[in-house]
Order: structure tokens, then sequence, then C-alpha cells
């Protein structure tokens, strides 16, 4: 069993046979108060807490705290994504925390399925954010948590909030990973979020991010950093390309407004010896 810390928020996968799991927390246990996920990937179990009792199965998630013992159990082997959370990091309630607990949340609402969909992925892949700068994975997911629990209990202010932050961070992260792939539009970004793209819209005008302004911004910082590397002999077409700018003419006036030189006269002047 492999754990992965991402600062806030800890990783782990179990694969087990049939077992019982008793959990009580103990005056002296240097452990910070915390919030597990578990989303159910194979086989079935039963989650019990504060005279509660839930069965997950596959595509399920449910939540349990560290402050009151709990009882996992399974009759014949499982297969589960979990995830630790500091309880002080979502912000919630205590009432509303236990009023989830061994609970699924939000079955056959939308919600549930980003939620489903995020954890499942980075569970699958948890090494590759165990790097520096890593850790800021661990916002988003603990902002989606935040937005299914509340959404869960339909407190409409506190899940409202958490899921525009929430989307919006992924509306980003999707945005960064793909920004250098020229077919990356507002219509192929909202598909890709389920929303329309008037929704994407909203979502990115309350962060006071306008779509085009900033791809084309982060392009632009991409060329005019590689221009510079004086290990880079590529003709200047090439590295535009490589950022998504598939029109020259229209890159280089782009260019020059927003540094005042062309971009030939910037990997000049980068690379000049200092006098």
């Amino acid at each position: 069993m492999a754990i992965t810390d991402l600062t806030d928020l800890t990783v782990w996968s179990v694969t087990s046979t049939a077992n019982k799991v008793h959990y009580k927390a103990l005056p002296h246990d240097d452990f910070r108060p915390s919030l597990f996920l578990g989303l159910q990937r194979m086989g079935s179990c039963v989650v019990s807490q504060r005279d509660r009792e839930i069965i997950l199965r596959p595509g399920d998630l449910a939540v349990w705290d560290s402050t009151t013992p709990f009882v996992i159990t399974d009759a014949d082997g499982i297969s589960q994504h979990k995830f630790r959370i500091p309880l002080d990091r979502l912000a919630l309630p205590v009432d509303v925390i236990r009023q989830v607990s061994a609970l699924r949340l939000c079955p056959d609402h939308p919600i549930a399925d980003m939620a489903v969909a995020y954890f499942q992925r980075l569970a699958s892949r948890p090494g590759a954010f165990d790097r520096p700068g890593g850790e800021v994975v661990s916002q988003p997911g603990i902002e989606l948590l935040r937005a299914a629990i509340t959404t869960h209990l339909d407190a409409v202010d506190l899940g409202k909030d958490a899921l525009q932050a929430t989307l919006f961070m992924q509306i980003m992260e999707y945005v960064k990973l793909h920004i250098r792939e020229p077919d990356l539009d507002a219509g192929r970004i909202a598909a890709e979020h389920h929303i329309s793209v008037r929704q994407l819209y909203r979502v990115l005008a309350a962060e006071g991010v306008s779509l085009g302004d900033w791809i084309r911004l982060r392009r632009l910082e991409g060329v005019h950093r590689d221009l510079a590397l004086a290990f880079q002999q590529d003709p200047i077409s090439a590295v535009a390309r490589r950022w998504g700018f598939t029109d020259a003419s229209s890159f280089a006036r782009m260019f020059r407004t927003t540094y005042g030189v062309s971009p030939s006269e910037w990997r000049e002047l980068s690379r000049r010896p200092p006098a």
C-alpha cells in the first residue's frame, strides 16, 4: 500500500481480502482530526459511525471522520481509494461533518460524477503529483469535497460558493495542461467540464479571467521564455507553433504589441553577453 502525501490531502489505495477495521482515537494520538473519503472501486463494504451504517458499492463516495470511532467491514475483499483531509482545512462546522458521516454523498447528482472523476484520476496516478509543486492539487480536491458535502445537505450558499471555486480551479487546471494545443477553445473546455459555453464564461468572469486573453498571454510568455534559451536554435515559427500559434504573422504582431520588440529582436537581445 503506497501512501502519497500532498500536504493537505493524503492518498492511498487498498486492495484486501475480507477484513474488519475498528478505529478509535486515543487522547495521545499525534494525528490531526481528519475526514476520510472512500471511493469504492470493486466489491462492497460497510462503513459504520455514529449509529449509522452504509453499504458502499463501486462508484460510491462516502465520508467518515476520526473524531469518533468507526468500523469498516468487507466480507469478500475490496478495492478502494482512500483520502484523508484535516478537518480544519475543510472549514465546515462540526455539526455538518456529523450529518454526513457514514452516508453516500450526492447519489445521482452531477457533482458526485465530478468528484468521482477527479478523485479517481488523482488516485490512479498519485506519484505524478508527488513532486515539488504537486501539493497544488490538494486545494481543488478539498474544495470539491466541500462542495459535495454541502450540496448533499442542500446548504445552498456554501454549496454554490464551493462548487464555483472548484469548477474554476478545474477549468484552469485543464487550460494549463492543454495550453500548447491550437484547438483549445471555449467550446472544447466547456464540453470537457459538462457545462455550456455561456456558463464557462460566467465562471471565469466571476474570477476576473478573460479566457482568450489569458490563453494568449500564457502562450506568449512561453515563447518569450523559450526564445531566450541559449540552447534553443529552432526557427521562431517552430517555437511559436509549439505554443499553439498557427499564424506566424498574427503571432509576430501580438508578440511585438506585448513586448515592444519583434521575436527575432528579442532572441538576439536576450542572448547578448552582459556589457
